[in-house]
């Protein structure tokens, strides 16, 4: 939560300019106005400065914009109270990082907290302070858009990530130079849509939500994250805009959250919709007194409110505590002091500055996923290429849905990479198809280029359109007919590397087998091309890891690591087991999957201890060694097993892991501490508890992987 000297200071001063203040300032302070999915205008509605009723704009930017507005409302308006302007900076500003799910599979927070310090900075300088990002859904349906937009489907992880992610926005004090408000988002459980469906409704129990769902919100809760989104959707048929459960009793009582909780755009009025709300003033109602403060976006709280207190159904208390939480971050970040930008051309150098286009770049790199290798990669200096494939030369779609001012023609492009890092004369480039549709006419063309060449590097995938906000698909195979093409270049018997770039795990199991290496680029952002290449050339050992399985078929989905065993489980030891007739049920790559250039072996694995009690810590300790002649990182996982519980426990759950760097043949010893506070679940009376009972640790190279498998018990 946010605390220290400065809240304190800020908390006082905000109710000191609340005594000052209106009825309709103080609502005003919990309107926001912008652009939205209704509509492009970016109205200013400043025929509402004089009587106070904005607080806040929404994706208004640039700083001459921004400056403009914020003068003409403090020349307007009777107390001088700044707009705070927010935007929606996901994955970069100008410069864009890696999407957030490709960024998740670095596995390494350090790289996570870098792409947010450079989006940070970068929208800083033009006026926006406050962002709403990060996205931290726990996501186990690929189907599902906006899993490009999460750092995947494990809550351990995803914390660990989500503290990197506020630290990077947000800095460590709430006002440096450079950052901005941070916006845990969507309060919760929006990623369990139910289908794939983005908006859809979530059937979950509670000790679900809690141990899967709400982890990594806590997290950012705790790193001191100011602000919260509510979700669009329903958790079983209360919608979380106006879920009192979830945004008071959990939020507020239990974990002490003091910053404030936005709506999401428009998910006020949608309790109509839902059904759960009679008309706008009932949605309204049922939204503020269940922890909404700030309304995204229009004039719904500047109607209704005055009519609600009147009527007895808010109190003036209510009113009055939102708006002291949102003045609150207004003072800490220094806005009542300078509510301008500067807007000197220096300030807004770092746009596409060597300096942030290096962090694009080893994010990039750290993110592929290595998914397959016979020996063609890493690829000779030597060799002739032909590079082909709808994405092989493609500027824009590899930036991914979330890029917010981006410059396509900013973009190192594949084809551009590659030809920096192995001359021109080397690569033979032909685009063979499109991402949809079904025109063959540059299959010729592109197996002209094969025969040509020593080795053919595919480019293939989706347009950048085809994930984000509301772009579900319900088949998630490579579009169009990329699969065909896949096939028309293995009769050339020309070796295959095939890159996919999505902002979504794929199902390649119908074009595996035709490559000869396969790896996950994902959406890079501005330095593509040179991280596709470091990767290639082996000027970087691949090193990412998956953080969402990737299924066998769209027919498993959803599906995830971490589930139950079930009574029946696969165990291909009767016909009546929990199984598919047409399909295996282990996914195509699971979570935690990754290949290197080079091999790692786990050895020499023990724990400090047989069994703990409940005040006791457990040491597992385990040698790495790099078994190949090739220096590379690996990340070591350590997942647990409760044997027997209360309530059935999954398979396996992630509770440590390190990203480790070894030099050819080196070996490093590794030490992971788990307390039993690590191993507690919510039991079927609500509380959080560890159970004394058998335990496992695997040591492992990926969620599917059993070799070192250590036991131990914890004892009353």
């Amino acid at each position: 939560m946010i605390q220290g000297k400065k809240f304190e200071k800020a908390r006082k001063t905000a109710k000191e300019w609340l005594a000052k203040m209106t009825l309709t300032e103080k609502i005003g302070q919990l309107s926001q106005f912008g652009t939205s999915i209704y509509s492009d205008d970016e109205n200013t509605y400043s025929d509402h400065f004089a009587e106070g009723k904005v607080g806040s704009y929404l994706t208004i930017k640039g700083a001459e914009k921004t400056n403009q507005v914020q003068k003409e409302l403090l020349s307007k308006t009777r107390l001088p109270i700044p707009a705070v302007f927010a935007d929606d900076v996901i994955h970069g500003y100008r410069t864009t990082m890696p999407t957030p799910l490709a960024q998740s599979c670095t596995w390494d927070p350090a790289i996570v907290e870098d792409c947010g310090s450079v989006q940070a900075k970068e929208a800083y300088r033009d006026g926006i302070r406050w962002t709403f990002t990060p996205m931290i859904d726990i996501a186990r349906d690929p189907r599902w858009g906006r899993i490009m937009e999460g750092f995947g489907e494990d809550p351990f992880l995803c914390s660990r990530l989500t503290e990197a992610a506020v630290s990077g926005i947000q800095g460590k004090e709430i006002g440096e130079k450079d950052k901005l408000l941070s916006c845990l988002k969507h309060f919760v459980a929006y990623g369990a849509c139910i289908g794939g469906r983005d908006y859809n409704s979530v059937d979950i129990c509670e000790q679900t939500l809690r141990d899967v769902y709400l982890p990594s919100f806590k997290a950012g809760v705790d790193a001191g994250a100011a602000t919260i989104m509510s979700a669009f959707n329903d958790i079983n048929g209360v919608p979380a805009t106006a879920n009192r459960h979830t945004l008071h009793d959990i939020l507020r009582k239990e974990w002490g959250f003091n910053g404030f909780v936005v709506s999401d755009a428009g998910a006020i009025n949608e309790l109509l919709n839902h059904g759960f709300a009679s008309d706008p003033k009932h949605a309204a109602e049922l939204a503020f007194t269940a922890g909404v403060d700030m309304n995204m976006a229009g004039d719904l709280y500047n109607d209704v409110l005055p009519v609600l207190l009147e009527e007895g159904k808010v109190t003036m208390e209510q009113i009055d505590d939102a708006v002291v939480r949102i003045l609150t971050l207004k003072i800490m970040l220094g806005l009542m002091d300078e509510p301008y930008t500067e807007e000197e051309d220096n300030s807004r150098e770092c746009y596409f500055s060597p300096e942030h286009r290096a962090v694009s770049r080893e994010a990039g790199k750290h993110a592929i996923v290595l998914l397959e290798n016979d020996g063609v990669l890493p690829l000779k200096k030597n060799q002739k290429i032909a590079l082909v494939g709808p994405l092989m030369d493609n500027k824009e779609h590899v930036l991914g849905g979330w890029a917010c001012l981006d410059d396509p023609s900013k973009t190192v492009s594949i084809l551009e990479g590659m030809t920096e890092a192995f001359g021109e004369e080397q690569i033979i480039a032909a685009k063979g198809c499109d991402i949809e549709g079904d025109n063959r006419e540059g299959f010729a063309e592109a197996v002209a280029a094969a025969e040509k060449a020593d080795v053919i590097v595919a480019v293939m995938g989706e347009h950048r359109s085809m994930s984000g906000e509301a772009m579900n698909r319900s088949d998630i195979r490579l579009p169009g007919i990329q699969e065909e093409f896949i096939h028309t270049l293995a009769q050339t018997g020309k070796p295959i590397v095939l890159l996919a770039s999505s902002g979504r795990p794929l199902v390649l199991t119908n074009v595996r087998e035709k490559a000869n290496a396969m790896l996950m680029m994902w959406q890079l952002g501005t330095e593509t091309g040179h991280a596709v290449a470091d990767v290639l050339t082996g000027a970087h050992n691949p090193s990412g890891h998956l953080t969402a399985t990737m299924p066998w078929s769209v027919g498993q989905i959803p599906i995830n690591y971490s589930h139950f065993n079930t009574g029946r489980p696969a165990l291909n030891v009767c016909w009546f087991e929990s199984k598919y007739m047409d399909a295996p049920i282990d996914p195509l790559y699971p979570f935690g999957y990754g290949k290197s250039y080079t091999e790692f072996a786990y050895s020499n694995a023990k724990l400090d201890k047989e069994s703990i009690s409940m005040n006791e810590t457990l040491t597992v300790t385990v040698d790495v060694t790099n078994t190949g002649d090739v220096a590379g990182y690996d990340v070591v996982q350590l997942y647990v097993r409760d044997m027997v519980g209360s309530r059935v426990r999954p398979i396996r759950e992630l509770k440590g892991f390190e990203k480790v760097w070894l030099e050819a043949k080196e070996t490093k010893t590794l030490t992971f501490t788990i307390s039993p506070a690590d191993l507690a679940f919510t039991n079927n009376a609500m509380q959080t508890v560890t159970e004394p009972g058998d335990f496992q640790i695997f040591v492992a190279h990926h969620a599917l992987d059993s070799d070192i498998c250590l036991p131990f018990c914890i004892t009353c």
